[in-house]
């Protein structure tokens, strides 16, 4: 089988052939989870881009309110699992701005008959899934190529060489945090809401993981907060019964999540939960690129771990909706 870093970078050198001018802006593209799983190559972007500008917008949005500078130097990475029909829109309106549009997909649809080239990924929520494969992943290649043959990327190689580790990394992890999760689950089974928060990479992790895992698919309410954040208005709702779920990345903004920690030991009670980057295998990663890799480890541990666990707990399927595939909306 051809690395996925491999198809990545073929791929690329495709739309650079082919597209009229070199690229100069990014703009990412989905859905929910698909969106949410942009944000670990939108951080990359963020702090390692100099010639390249990169946006991340949710489908809807795109399509009612397209930004003006889109054009023929933009790359439109768009992606849907099955396609998202808001999805599939904002793919051609990107399209017919003068974008090129790669979609990063699972099942053929109106994505990938839009799309100039396509690339398919694996579902985190899959067990057989490579973590490497992901969605989230994927992105995270093209950011990191991106960049490199635009501005030079100097630890280029020792981070693509780090997706080949990350699979293993995150089924040990799954190990590890199996029994961590059961406790968590039956001590948070009657709480609600479940507040989540990350910082800096780990941030879109928990985003995900309040509103797709345990909004969507569990049905509880789950506001996601950032680390930093947490003190300019969300710490007034801390009390001895507050459930807390905590995210704490390696990486610069690290120290915005260990701030919270120590408020929640001041104040909260036994129903805070920390979930450490450091505990589940991203100290395995070299530490020039680790920073990048907190969401492509976070996000299966909490869907196919936490989540499931918390599921079983208070025995709600999670394969049930309340109003997704029921009604029209």
């Amino acid at each position: 089988m051809t690395k996925i870093q491999d198809e990545v970078q073929n791929v690329l050198k495709q739309v650079s052939s082919e597209m009229s001018k070199p690229v100069r802006k990014v703009v990412w593209i989905g859905a929910g989870g698909s969106y949410g799983g942009f944000y670990a190559a939108q951080y990359f972007m963020t702090h390692n881009a100099v010639k390249l500008s990169s946006e991340m917008f949710t489908s809807r949005e795109f399509v009612l309110a397209v930004p003006a500078y889109v054009d023929q130097t933009t790359l439109a990475v768009v992606c849907s699992m099955r396609g998202t029909p808001e999805t599939c829109d904002a793919a051609k309106a990107a399209k017919d701005a003068g974008a090129t549009v790669v979609a990063l997909y699972v099942d053929e649809s109106r994505l990938t008959e839009v799309a100039d080239f396509k690339i398919k990924y694996e579902s985190l929520a899959l067990d057989e899934s490579r973590t490497e494969r992901s969605n989230t992943s994927i992105a995270l290649m093209i950011a990191m190529s991106l960049v490199h043959d635009t501005d030079g990327y100097a630890d280029y190689e020792v981070a693509m060489n780090a997706f080949d580790s990350v699979d293993t990394i995150y089924r040990r992890a799954v190990e590890n945090t199996t029994p961590l999760a059961i406790k968590w689950a039956k001590q948070n089974a009657d709480r609600k809401p479940v507040f989540v928060l990350g910082s800096g990479p780990a941030y879109g992790a928990a985003y995900i993981f309040s509103i797709c895992n345990i909004e969507e698919m569990l049905q509880i309410p789950s506001p996601t907060t950032n680390s930093a954040e947490y003190f300019h208005g969300p710490f007034e709702t801390l009390d001895k019964n507050t459930s807390v779920f905590q995210l704490v990345s390696v990486g610069r903004t690290r120290p915005a999540d260990e701030r919270a920690l120590k408020f929640y030991k001041r104040f909260g009670g036994d129903r805070i939960y920390v979930l450490d980057a450091k505990e589940i295998g991203l100290n395995d990663i070299d530490d020039r690129v680790s920073e990048y890799f907190n969401h492509v480890i976070f996000a299966p541990v909490l869907n196919n771990v936490y989540m499931r666990a918390l599921s079983k707990e208070i025995k709600k399927p999670y394969t049930t909706r309340r109003y997704m595939w029921k009604v029209s909306y």
